[in-house]
């Protein structure tokens, strides 16, 4: 479920999706049938194209050969999994359509539909603008930034807190960070049975690590300035808390 607070200043849709791939370690791919999942085994070009290593006896390379070019005749799936353990931990589903052909050992995808899937729905995302889109500069650090935030920072997720409307914390039991980009921050706002979550736009976009610090900085800031954080509910018996 969503939250009444505004969200403001997010990716559009061909940088999201440029992340979810950019991110992603492992894909699943189906074609002519079979489905193969894959860890470790892709690469993704600066247009988007993705390049997979499979091995020789792979039925997909076979099914790859057999079919017809320039035909969406496999689909591949990223999933973009929350690095701190919340409830849903998926935050989005990636599909791409399209064909395979050998290249130099490998399997060279060309898309030919991409479609985002994310808890407001799914969007067809066009393909010049998703060639074109650079992923989240702050994509490859994002599991590593949260989960030292939620780990070492536990207190700062509390007071950023005071920057949530009361109302999107009524009933909460647990607050947690679920993302972060260049734009902002979002929180992850759990209660007994449901869940729902609020983005904190950063006052300008982030493009490295080191802005990011000074950008959560000035959330905290601002937080300080705005009264005592709302205290959470506490319902241990049904594993939240």
């Amino acid at each position: 479920m969503g939250d009444t607070q505004d969200w403001m200043a997010a990716p559009g849709a061909a940088e999201r999706a440029r992340s979810v791939l950019a991110a992603a370690w492992s894909c699943a791919v189906t074609a002519d049938g079979v489905r193969e999942e894959y860890v470790g085994a892709h690469t993704v070009t600066d247009d988007g194209a993705v390049r997979l290593a499979v091995p020789d006896d792979s039925a997909l390379l076979t099914a790859a050969i057999c079919a017809p070019r320039q035909e969406p005749s496999a689909v591949l799936e990223f999933a973009d999994v929350a690095p701190v353990p919340v409830r849903g931990r998926i935050r989005a589903r990636l599909h791409l359509a399209g064909w395979f052909a050998a290249d130099g050992g490998e399997l060279l995808f060309r898309t030919t539909r991409v479609v985002l899937r994310q808890s407001g729905g799914a969007v067809v995302v066009d393909l010049g603008e998703f060639a074109a889109a650079r992923p989240d500069p702050l994509a490859s650090a994002e599991a590593h930034l949260l989960t030292h935030l939620a780990d070492a920072h536990p207190d700062a997720v509390e007071r950023l807190t005071r920057l949530v409307r009361p109302e999107s914390l009524h009933a909460a039991t647990r607050v947690l960070p679920l993302a972060v980009d260049r734009h902002g921050l979002t929180l992850r706002i759990e209660r007994t049975r449901a869940h729902g979550d609020v983005r904190l736009p950063f006052h300008a976009p982030a493009d490295d690590v080191t802005q990011l610090t000074e950008r959560v900085h000035a959330l905290l800031a601002q937080a300080a300035t705005a009264g005592c954080p709302r205290a959470l509910q506490r319902q241990r018996a049904d594993g939240d808390g």
